[in-house]
């Protein structure tokens, strides 16, 4: 088997399918892509880097462009929301441990865009957009995919095929594969707003955890908008959650001010903590979202998704060029699986659970540790490389 003569299949165009494409038609794979969606995703759910996403995008020339649309958040702070900053975390403690010792704040559609543009030039790649994936099978050496084109099934057939098409991932369904945890009651409202925060409230960076036993928030700051993220009501509907009148209640919750608050955008979205019971099916394999989501907070689902589509797609070509066997690629299952169950959820379940505390002296004792670890360069650098993911990968590299 060759680069050139290998077919690769890619169900979903977000970060992960693209950035999957990048690396194999690098390469020279042949490469197809499709997307159920006639146009690529811009919403504004993700729009944290961490520093070895950082790193490994650098590898392909993706980072600096994403640098000069973005905004370098050195900080990260968490946050009481009645009495303000509890610890602040400089990044450039990982100085030396990363070429990037910072969280870039920037839309994810910045990067596919320039993904896409990198793969519009190369003739091996095709890109077919509003193609939602019907049904898939294993074959002998591959896989057969049906989907939809121009609202005709048509067949593609495939050397190995990379489901990275979301939480509700028809290549997962295809292939009855679990989808194994929880979902939280509670939606979560995103608000983006002008409004400039930073010059209103003490001492806040770009990026904000704020803890409160009644509702907690977290603030983020991208290039020109402020985007905050709070648990709904249970008791509300999707249009109440999203309507005007309660964007600015939220917001003037947040910070009262006399005049109203302009919004930009709000999203509603469930919330889950799921794991599939398996990343690969013989030559299928599953990345991002359609093998593992987890809550935002943390910023640690799309980068875990880029993470998977590294792992995965080099041990790929490895297979393909011929410089490993097969049974290579059960350790991208292993890796990579153990981390989303590990690391991702428990990491961004248990963030959660911190910011939500009501018990008064739990969440003393909780604000105490933050301090004393912020204070202490070791421990904060302990933290660091827990919550921007470094461990995480060293980890996973670990695992045989």
């Amino acid at each position: 088997m060759s680069t050139t003569n290998t077919h690769v299949l890619i169900a979903g165009a977000g970060p992960v399918g693209l950035v999957s494409a990048l690396i194999l038609a690098s390469e020279g794979v042949r490469v197809t892509i499709v997307e159920a969606a006639a146009d690529l995703n811009h919403d504004l759910r993700a729009s944290t880097f961490h520093p070895p996403t950082l790193d490994m995008l650098a590898r392909y020339g993706l980072t600096e462009h994403l640098i000069e649309q973005g905004l370098v958040a050195r900080f990260t702070q968490q946050r009481d929301r009645a009495d303000g900053v509890i610890a602040e975390f400089d990044m450039e403690l990982l100085t030396g441990e990363t070429q990037h010792p910072f969280r870039l704040q920037c839309e994810q559609w910045k990067l596919t865009e320039q993904i896409k543009s990198r793969l519009d030039a190369m003739p091996h790649v095709t890109l077919l957009m509003s193609t939602p994936l019907q049904s898939l099978e294993h074959l002998p050496a591959g896989a057969r995919a049906t989907v939809l084109i121009g609202g005709e099934p048509q067949v593609i057939e495939a050397d190995y095929v990379i489901g990275a098409d979301g939480a509700r991932s028809a290549v997962r369904k295809s292939l009855h594969i679990a989808f194994e945890g929880y979902t939280y009651p509670e939606r979560f409202l995103v608000i983006s707003t002008d409004f400039p925060f930073e010059q209103h409230m003490p001492q806040l960076s770009w990026v904000n955890y704020c803890s409160d036993p009644e509702q907690w928030c977290v603030m983020l700051k991208v290039p020109s908008l402020w985007r905050i993220l709070v648990p709904t009501n249970l008791e509300m509907t999707d249009e109440e959650c999203l309507s005007e009148p309660n964007a600015e209640k939220e917001l003037q919750h947040l910070l009262p001010k006399d005049t109203p608050y302009t919004t930009f955008h709000r999203s509603l979205y469930k919330v889950h903590q799921r794991v599939a019971a398996k990343f690969r099916d013989r030559r299928v394999f599953l990345a991002g979202d359609a093998a593992h989501i987890n809550n935002p907070l943390g910023g640690m689902g799309m980068n875990g998704g880029v993470h998977d589509a590294m792992n995965l797609c080099g041990k790929l070509l490895a297979v393909i060029e011929g410089r490993a066997d097969e049974s290579v690629l059960d350790r991208y299952e292993r890796q990579r699986r153990s981390i989303a169950i590990e690391y991702i959820n428990a990491s961004t379940a248990r963030n959660k659970k911190e910011m939500e505390e009501r018990d008064p002296a739990v969440r003393q004792r909780t604000q105490d540790e933050l301090r004393a670890t912020a204070n202490d360069p070791a421990r904060a650098r302990a933290y660091l490389r827990k919550t921007s993911m470094l461990d995480a990968l060293e980890r996973a590299e670990a695992i045989a």
